[in-house]
């Protein structure tokens, strides 16, 4: 019961930061551009991860499949976490975290094991009461032309979609290491994200305690220490009982958006985030009854790490 209780602690402590992550990185781009923080992100995290493949030797160096799948997914991963940090810096962390959960439900869509054939009506009614949600989300504190932010934390969703289901196609059939896999992608984006931010770099230079606290946070617990402990949460328990408790993020998304960003919770958002949480905890359930009755030869897995 004691191994139950901590690896349970353990998967709320991962919903809890990456539901935070929404404000840290809002906070963060108040002060430096987009990019910046992704290249700072990006390569604290490729620092550390490299750093923990090389701690452990007896690991070997990384394999031909862990290379071309980190390469592939870190594109991919770079693509979510561009979409999300525009967006919210251009709405609220409440709703950046409410409407990113929409990956819970198109995820089955997408993938190539289903591709929504054959999942049950009550799956689409789920994925209908998250749209919803959305729409409400996106209309604050009255019903008006959504705003960008919104848009693109929208867009994050399909994409990262596509990424978690693109992650369960490149690793059905290979051998890969979760943390050699973590290092090839941290390192693709930091590639990715130096050309653009050049020129801004003298930028982090001027950074203060306060910005750094937010970068090296966003680094090292929304990245690196979120996916490890996910990975060992796993190990240690179920898939389906880790996809219940990570399903909280957009609850605590919207806790701390409100309690410590001072976001305001009208009726609308209110209304949207009950309707939100609702949808993806049932379309979940759903799709989770329907995968172990009717493909039982496919197991059940935790899904990828929200941001990175």
């Amino acid at each position: 019961m004691s191994r139950v209780r901590s690896t349970d602690a353990v998967l709320l402590l991962v919903a809890a930061v990456w539901g935070s992550s929404y404000l840290a990185a809002k906070s963060a781009t108040s002060v430096l551009p987009v990019l910046l923080v992704l290249f700072a992100r990006y390569g604290i995290s490729a620092a550390v991860c490299l750093a923990l493949v090389v701690a452990r030797h007896r690991a070997g160096r990384c394999t031909r499949d862990e290379l071309r799948v980190g390469a592939v997914l870190g594109v991919t991963q770079a693509a979510v976490l561009v979409l999300e940090t525009y967006g919210v810096a251009h709405t609220s962390a409440a709703n950046a975290g409410l409407i990113i959960s929409l990956t819970v439900v198109l995820t089955p869509l997408l993938d190539r094991r289903t591709g929504g054939k054959g999942l049950p009506p009550r799956y689409f009614a789920a994925t209908g009461l998250c749209l919803l949600a959305v729409v409400l989300l996106m209309s604050g504190s009255g019903f008006h032309s959504p705003r960008t932010g919104d848009l693109l934390m929208l867009a994050a969703a399909l994409v990262r979609a596509a990424h978690v289901a693109l992650v369960g196609r490149l690793t059905a059939t290979r051998s890969v290491r979760p943390l050699q896999v973590t290092t090839v992608q941290s390192a693709v984006g930091t590639v990715l994200f130096l050309v653009p931010v050049a020129g801004a770099l003298p930028a982090l230079g001027r950074v203060d305690a306060t910005g750094w606290a937010q970068l090296l946070y966003l680094a090292l617990f929304c990245s690196v220490f979120a996916f490890l402990a996910q990975t060992w949460a796993v190990q240690r328990g179920s898939a389906s009982r880790a996809s219940l408790l990570l399903g909280t993020e957009p609850v605590w998304a919207a806790a701390v958006g409100i309690g410590l960003g001072g976001e305001h919770l009208t009726v609308l958002t209110a209304l949207g985030a009950a309707l939100m949480v609702t949808g993806t905890y049932w379309g979940q359930a759903v799709e989770r009854a329907h995968r172990t009755a009717g493909a039982v030869a496919v197991p059940p897995r935790a899904p990828a790490p929200a941001n990175g």
